[in-house]
């Protein structure tokens, strides 16, 4: 049993059947109770889940909380109104593109290079290298599992991925390589800042400046500066201030961990 928060688990089981459109079957009875008039009304037991059609009004329900102590509560749900979704933001390929390369030893990441290194050749001899190719690519290989020995290779046009394969193909020395199972972003505390922290990202990738522009919307009401300012200007004296640096520092990482979503690295946890 959850104890007190019982009501609140009945709350969100609701709020998934209104979301889902399904009435989930009735837990824990086997017969219904001989002491209630079942053929009168309409409230009946579910012994298996049941669609919950709209009917051209919102649903709705009642959820209830009895407690032992005699303390009992009832709260009655309304679904939210259907919202459009949004449409999908149009793709940027702006800014360096990672290609993650990876091998089950040291052999196999320079093979798998030479190989990459080959495709661009060939793709490169077919005809001019657009930045769509690029970033499929990079997209692609982002997708792949990743093995033993890793390295990623990182340029804005198809000479710098090139150049940067075929360094691998020479390696000759075991790669430094991240132990671990996992991706984790961490937010840094008060103490990193510097003037003008976030003005070359804010000039080079198009996704963090969409996100830091999230971001100073989000603190508009709360504050009396501009975040974007703070960023590009050249008075150390808003780095100095607490509640300039706190918010200022959370934005930028914030959009920071957006350019590495947008390059296909999500994280496995997210600390900070």
């Amino acid at each position: 049993h959850t104890q007190a928060a019982a009501g609140v688990a009945g709350v969100i089981k609701m709020v998934m059947a209104m979301r889902h459109g399904l009435l989930p079957e009735t837990l824990h009875v086997d017969e219904p109770s001989p002491h209630v008039d079942w053929s009168a009304g309409e409230v009946r037991l579910l012994t298996e889940p049941v669609r919950w059609r709209a009917e051209g009004r919102p649903r709705r329900a009642g959820v209830s909380s009895f407690g032992v102590s005699g303390t009992n509560a009832h709260v009655i749900l309304e679904e939210a109104p259907a919202v459009a979704p949004l449409p999908a933001p149009p793709a940027d390929h702006s800014g360096p593109l990672p290609w993650m390369v990876s091998g089950r030893d040291t052999a196999g990441l320079r093979g798998q290079a030479a190989r990459l290194a080959e495709l661009v050749r060939v793709r490169r001899a077919a005809g001019p290298v657009d930045r769509e190719w690029l970033a499929g690519v990079a997209k692609g290989l982002a997708g792949r599992a990743a093995l033993e020995q890793r390295a990623v290779v990182v340029g804005t046009e198809v000479e710098e991925l090139l150049a940067g394969l075929e360094e691998l193909t020479k390696a000759e020395r075991s790669l430094p390589a991240r132990t671990g199972s996992g991706v984790v972003f961490v937010f840094p505390g008060q103490g990193g800042q510097w003037v003008g922290m976030g003005r070359e990202l804010l000039d080079s990738w198009p996704v963090f400046a969409d996100r830091l522009a999230v971001c100073e919307r989000a603190l508009d009401p709360f504050v009396d500066w501009s975040l974007r300012e703070v960023l590009t200007g050249s008075d150390e004296k808003w780095l100095g201030r607490v509640d300039v640096v706190q918010p200022v520092l959370w934005a930028v990482m914030v959009s920071l961990a957006e350019v590495w979503r947008a390059a296909g690295v999500e994280p496995d946890a997210v600390v900070g």
